[in-house]
Formats: C-alpha cells, sequence, structure tokens
C-alpha cells in the first residue's frame, strides 16, 4: 500500500521538481486541470508587464522592428518545433486552433482536389474535440462540393473507415475525454496507403507526451499553447504543415501578414513561400509574448523525462483511487496502456458533475466533460507525487460522505 510518505520520498528524488517553483501556483491548491489550461509561469507577469509598459508605452509602433513585434510567430514557432519533431522554418504560433485547422483542412482538401479528385470523404471520430468537428463540419456545407464527414465510435474501427473515397484524415492525437493516445506513425501510414492525407491535433499532446512529425510522416498539425505550454489564457496557437506540401496551394485566410511582400501593399495577394503563408492577420503581441515564458521552461528539460514522470504520476493516481475508492461507482476510462494513455486521467461517476464541483470547493482542481466523466491533468513540470496522494484523500472523503450531493454542488456553471 503507497503511504503519502513514499510519495515525499518520489518527490524528494525527482529531477524535475525545482521546476515547479517556475510557477506561479496558488496555495492550498492541487492544480489537476491543466490539460485545460496550464499554470502561469513566474515569468509571464514582467513579461507582459514589459511589452505594456516599455515596448508598447515607450517604443510605440517602433517596437514591429526594435522589440521584434514582426517576426514572433516564427520565433515562437522554432522554439516550439523541438517539441513536436518539426524543424526550423517549419512551424509558426499564431491564431486559434479552430481557424488553423479550418486553414489546413482547406489546404489539405484543395490538394486532394488536383491529386485525388472523386475523394470526398473526412475521416475523424463522434469523440474527436467538438470545435474540430465544427470547423469540418461548416467548411463542407461552405465548399458544397460533395465533401462529408465519417465519423467512428472508436479507434478500433478507424481502419476499415479509411478507405479509397477519404481525402482527409483528420484526428486529435490524444483525446480530450479518455486520454487515449493514437499511434500517429502507424494510423498515418495506413491514411498515405489509402491514398489520404494526415491531419493531427496535438492539443493534448504537445508538451506532454512525445511527438515525431517527420519521423510519423505527418502532413498537416495544429495545436493550442495554453494547455501543457502554460501560454495563457487564449494563446496563440501552432501549425506546422510537412515541408513538401507547404508551397502547393495557399490556405484560404489569405491576410497581409502571409503575403510574400506585406508591405509592398500591394492589390493582389500572392503567398509567402513555407509556413509563413499560414499567416493572416496582425498578431495580438501582449499575449503571443507570454507564450515564450512557458517555452523557455521546457528549454530545461526534455520530452523524455517529462513523459517519465507524466507516466508514474497517473500510474500512481489511478492505482491511488483504485484502492481508496474502490467502494464507489467509479469507472476508469483512460487507457492502463502506457502505449495508448496521454497526461490526464478520467473516470465516470454517475455524479461526477458535482463531485468535481465538490472537489474543486476543497481546492483539488479537476474538470467535468459529458458525460459524466471527472478528468484530471498531470503537467510534470509542476505537479508533485504527494499532491496525487492528497488529491484521492480528499475524493474519497468527498465520496465517503457523498458531499457532492449538497445543493450548491448542484449548480451547473456555463465552463465546467
Amino acid at each position: 500500500m503507497t503511504t503519502r510518505n513514499d510519495c515525499l520520498a518520489l518527490d524528494a528524488q525527482d529531477a524535475l521538481a525545482p521546476l515547479r517553483q517556475q510557477f506561479a501556483l496558488p496555495e492550498g491548491v492541487i492544480y489537476l486541470d491543466g490539460n485545460s489550461l496550464g499554470a502561469r509561469p513566474v515569468t509571464a507577469l514582467a513579461r507582459a508587464q514589459a511589452v505594456i509598459a516599455e515596448e508598447w508605452g515607450n517604443g510605440l509602433i517602433r517596437s514591429w522592428n526594435s522589440a521584434g513585434w514582426r517576426d514572433l510567430p516564427e520565433r515562437l514557432g522554432n522554439r516550439l518545433a523541438g517539441l513536436i519533431g518539426a524543424g526550423d522554418g517549419e512551424v509558426v504560433v499564431t491564431d486559434t486552433t479552430s481557424i488553423n485547422l479550418f486553414k489546413v483542412l482547406s489546404a489539405a482538401l484543395r490538394v486532394q482536389a488536383t491529386r485525388a479528385p472523386t475523394r470526398r470523404v473526412i475521416v475523424t471520430e463522434t469523440s474527436n474535440f467538438p470545435t474540430d468537428l465544427y470547423i469540418a463540419e461548416g467548411l463542407t456545407d461552405m465548399l458544397q462540393q460533395g465533401y462529408t464527414l465519417r465519423l467512428v465510435d472508436s479507434p478500433e474501427a478507424l481502419p476499415q473507415a479509411i478507405d479509397q473515397d477519404t481525402a482527409v484524415v483528420m484526428l486529435t492525437h490524444v483525446n480530450y475525454k479518455t486520454g487515449y493516445m493514437h499511434d500517429m506513425q502507424a494510423l498515418t501510414a495506413l491514411t498515405h496507403e489509402c491514398g489520404a492525407l494526415a491531419i493531427w491535433d496535438l492539443a493534448h499532446s504537445a508538451g506532454a507526451v512525445p511527438v515525431d512529425l517527420h519521423q510519423a510522416g505527418a502532413d498537416y498539425a495544429i495545436g493550442c499553447t495554453y494547455k501543457y505550454l502554460n501560454g495563457g489564457p487564449g494563446s496563440q496557437a501552432f501549425v506546422w504543415v510537412a515541408p513538401e506540401l507547404c508551397d502547393l496551394v495557399a490556405q484560404p485566410l489569405s491576410g497581409w501578414f502571409g503575403h510574400s511582400r506585406q508591405f509592398a501593399m500591394e492589390s493582389r495577394y500572392e503567398p509567402s513561400s513555407g509556413i509563413a503563408r499560414y499567416l493572416c492577420g496582425t498578431q495580438p503581441i501582449t499575449s503571443l509574448a507570454m507564450v515564450e515564458c512557458g517555452l523557455d521552461i521546457f528549454a530545461q528539460t526534455d520530452m523524455a523525462s517529462l513523459r517519465s514522470k507524466s507516466l508514474a504520476l497517473t500510474d500512481l493516481f489511478i492505482q491511488l483511487v483504485e484502492q481508496r475508492c474502490a467502494a464507489h461507482e467509479l469507472t476508469l476510462i483512460t487507457p492502463r496502456e502506457h502505449a495508448k494513455r496521454g497526461s490526464h486521467v478520467s473516470f465516470e461517476h454517475p455524479e461526477g458533475y458535482a463531485v468535481i464541483q465538490a472537489l474543486i470547493a476543497r481546492g483539488v482542481i479537476g474538470d467535468y466533460r459529458e458525460p459524466r466523466i471527472m478528468r484530471f491533468g498531470f503537467t510534470p513540470l509542476y505537479t508533485s507525487f504527494t499532491e496525487v496522494w492528497d488529491a484521492v484523500q480528499i475524493l474519497g472523503e468527498i465520496l465517503d460522505q457523498k458531499t457532492w450531493s449538497q445543493e450548491q454542488y448542484q449548480i451547473r456553471h456555463s465552463v465546467t
């Protein structure tokens, strides 16, 4: 039986433990929701103040040149690239995940329209993150060229769903509900064998699990920076395109930042070469600048070390929940197999929403997703083993005492 002292010993031996001090974590809170919004790097406050007070306040418009604002999307992209197995000049940090998905899905369909014009199917999962489904649905409605979504209900059913009608396979690498992690390399290979292109959403992967887009042979990838990358609420997303595909077509949001000669102010659009063509409009510099604070911390470690700790944390959580809470109606829906698990763990409970609200009131922050799913994220940069032990004890007390049944925990908030 694992004890709290055992967890204290694990923390004492943890080489990543000192990185926790680089995050502004409130006292009395066990934060297990970094898979939804990462904690604030300590340096982010000073960085935002510098942008506002110095670069904007004193530099004014000169800061587009003197403070490097114009090149920030590319510079951040180069810093992020190593975390996802991309190369220099292949990633830009810009816009939102939804907008970037619209760009790459549109581009992929345009490529396929020239290569295999009869292909009209986009394969994805029913449980894919809703914005991905909505963007694909909206795009197919807009194009009105017979494109359809083929929704698959389980990972096991994916291979049979990818066939000669498939234009694009659009998947999230780590499922936002269950934490199930696809074999990116195997599914991309299968996608290519069938003549389709592969788009990967890395929102729950980047900074949490090792990703190598080149090794996997991926075609397109997008993802956010506000989860495991700790860029701040609503911080800009990123987009990557395989170099051999990048210049084949222009993406449809042809804004002036993606023009090959931006300040020539020409009346006709000519896309930049390379990933810069996936930029669109003027960048939100204050928010964008803070992304670098999170990337600075990643530069002090490596994904192999982070993955090792992530698996240890999630293994411990599963073990302790099943020991401490065995008498309660909890169902693990996250894979036990390491190769299929991301960095969050989900349990179903009939009163999952109320249980999460009761946990938050006790200082343990997780989140809830329909139906009945309680999600707990484990961010190796700042989550400790002792926090895992403490969180499970509090969960057990709430379940034992049915604290969740109190009226205040039944009230539904707009964000769950």
